[in-house]
């Protein structure tokens, strides 16, 4: 992983945070930052006033009118974004721009070219630019890992993810424009593959959207199928809305030594008539864990558990997935 080249010298002054957004992530951010006596946070920026209002009085922050002031405030070293995918890209540009460290929930931005330039203007500028991927952290990607060698040389994999609502939310995550497609929004399916298996040769993606009105839909469905360069086949379903009436998370790698299966948090092992119980970790404490490491780097310039460019090159190959759904094309990377 890079390693901050310019790393903020250790004081015993905290770092002053900004945060945008109120949400589910905002908020355990929140929660981090006030456990660590390094980081303060300072003022917060929500969409909704009322929710805004309660977040602030919550965690006894500065409530901030818009996320161009917050980053604009110079009392404040860094900001945290858990905002809307959509302006996530705008947000870390003009944090950075204003000398500010960055800590981003994937996806950076909804366009892999922005995102690439992010990543070279906090080089640039000597500001660490940090992209979540909790899911690496996880108990699930660890015992994962531990476990690959067991099965030998991989050859195909199934990773489906299904959430059926009733009825389907109408906010946000369910907005064409706010959300993006979905490969690249929830691109913790495909950075678990890239991340273990490396590079991608071809996609191929359908998609299928349930509209409802002014942009937003009841249900989606993302099928993607990506040829790796070792050539390693994988199937990335990815669906949620009123159209399921059953909620799935299985992932599934077949070798040519055995099977590992993990639904939900329950892994196993298969080979032959043998079948062995895996153990996998706690998903409690990650995003305190992260932002530990991100204040780490910060602080100390220690090396993250991820690189941005590891985050920008899985949403490139999202990103392909929605090319090849939209051209119905297969996409060679």
């Amino acid at each position: 992983m890079t390693q901050l080249k310019t790393a903020t010298p250790f004081s015993s002054s905290p770092i002053q945070v900004g945060l945008v957004g109120t949400g589910y992530a905002a908020t355990r951010r929140a929660e981090a930052f006030q456990e660590d006596d390094r980081a303060q946070l300072v003022a917060v920026v929500g969409h909704t006033p009322e929710k805004t209002a309660q977040f602030c009085q919550t965690y006894n922050v500065e409530r901030c009118e818009s996320w161009q002031k917050l980053v604009e405030d110079r009392r404040l070293e860094a900001i945290a974004i858990a905002s809307i995918n959509r302006d996530r890209g705008a947000i870390a540009r003009s944090a950075l721009e204003a000398g500010k460290h960055v800590i981003v929930e994937y996806p950076l931005s909804l366009d892999p070219a922005e995102a690439s330039d992010l990543i070279e203007l906090a080089k640039d500028r000597g500001k660490l630019l940090h992209i979540e991927h909790i899911e690496l952290l996880g108990g699930l990607h660890q015992a994962l890992r531990q476990a690959l060698p067991a099965i030998g040389n991989i050859f195909y994999a199934r990773y489906t993810t299904i959430s059926s609502k009733h009825p389907a939310p109408r906010r946000w995550s369910y907005n064409h424009h706010l959300f993006g497609f979905p490969l690249s929004a929830a691109l913790s399916r495909v950075h678990r593959f890239t991340d273990l298996f490396g590079t991608v040769a071809s996609v191929s993606c359908q998609a299928r959207f349930w509209d409802t009105s002014d942009g937003y839909y009841s249900a989606c469905l993302c099928d993607a199928q990506l040829r790796f360069h070792n050539d390693l086949i994988a199937d990335i379903t990815y669906g949620k809305g009123d159209c399921f009436w059953r909620s799935e998370r299985t992932f599934e790698l077949h070798g040519d030594r055995g099977t590992l299966i993990f639904d939900t948090q329950q892994g196993t092992l298969i080979r032959g008539d043998e079948t062995t119980p895996i153990e996998v970790g706690s998903r409690r404490g990650l995003f305190a864990k992260d932002t530990t490491l991100a204040l780490d780097a910060i602080i100390n310039g220690k090396p993250l558990y991820i690189s941005p460019q590891a985050s920008a090159y899985a949403l490139k190959v999202a990103d392909a997935a929605r090319i090849s759904a939209e051209t119905g094309q297969t996409y060679e990377l």
